[in-house]
């Protein structure tokens, strides 16, 4: 099975292979942890998986990294190796279950966010090659206001922010994005409301939340879409299998689903053309 699956990373990710398509970074984030982020990172990357996009899911929740948890496969290599130039950018990708290609974090990524500059330099060339193979690269990052996940908010093309009805969750969602603008960066925001009793209940949490960035940060903050509350979601955790292959008729994994459709449905109007340039002076914002 390990060989299988490091014959298909070779197959997908071959380094030899011309780059035929712009990739888009996305990330996700929150304010405050306990939101489901990760698992909504994780569902949303196989549902647009599913559609025929090339997905790698870069677990980049620092000190904190679960995505290979949540998948039930034990990361052979992470990041951490990456940085240790112990391996290469593709032989650190997984294959987890239903294809889904991703990069662990390791629990040691928190102590080697300090790089050198030939370090900078070798990590941004590494992630560089990824420019081209596939078509969204999607960092899950931890819940916070830490400098390293706003170095990932504004590498991103775009940042998918989740958060629930709770006060709490819609206070530190919002309290993330003020501190973004704060500090000079114009990021494309987009909301996801996870967890809602209905519909109604969603819509009017993000309502809450536009209308407060709109008059005090001078920002639109439209609904990406709502997931609603479901008990398959910590069955899926505990059984350390995603959402959308445990339980894929699921209410929660059908709107995740339905928001993946609707963001294709906007990207393909509204995608830019990524140059390489461009992607490296954003990989580079991480760390430089």
């Amino acid at each position: 099975m390990a060989d299988q699956a490091q014959a298909l990373r070779h197959m997908v990710y071959s380094r030899d292979m011309p780059p035929t398509h712009a990739t888009r970074i996305l990330t996700v984030t929150s304010g405050k942890g306990g939101v489901g982020k990760s698992n909504f990172s994780l569902n949303f990357a196989m549902a647009l998986q599913s559609k025929g996009y090339r997905v790698l899911l870069f677990d980049a929740d620092i000190g904190m990294a679960n995505i290979d948890v949540l998948l039930g496969t034990p990361a052979t290599y992470s990041l951490i190796h990456l940085l240790k130039r112990e391996k290469t950018i593709w032989e650190i990708i997984q294959t987890g279950p239903g294809g889904l290609q991703f990069i662990a974090g390791g629990s040691g990524f928190q102590d080697l966010i300090r790089l050198s500059e030939q370090e900078l330099e070798y990590f941004v060339n590494e992630i560089g090659k990824l420019h081209g193979h596939v078509d969204f690269l999607l960092f899950d990052t931890g819940a916070g206001l830490s400098k390293e996940i706003v170095r990932f908010i504004t590498a991103a093309d775009e940042t998918i922010v989740v958060t629930t009805p709770e006060p709490t969750s819609i206070t530190d969602a919002y309290a993330l994005m003020k501190m973004v603008r704060s500090m000079g960066y114009d990021v494309q925001f987009r909301l996801i409301v996870n967890r809602v009793a209905n519909e109604r209940e969603g819509r009017q949490t993000a309502e809450n939340i536009r209308q407060v960035a709109s008059r005090f940060l001078g920002i639109d903050v439209p609904l990406l879409g709502c997931v609603p509350d479901d008990a398959c979601v910590p069955k899926a955790v505990k059984r350390q299998t995603a959402l959308s292959l445990a339980f894929p008729d699921s209410p929660a994994y059908r709107g995740i689903d339905s928001i993946a459709s609707r963001y294709l449905s906007g990207e393909s109007q509204e995608r830019k053309a990524s140059t390489t340039t461009r992607f490296l002076q954003k990989i580079r914002r991480l760390w430089g």
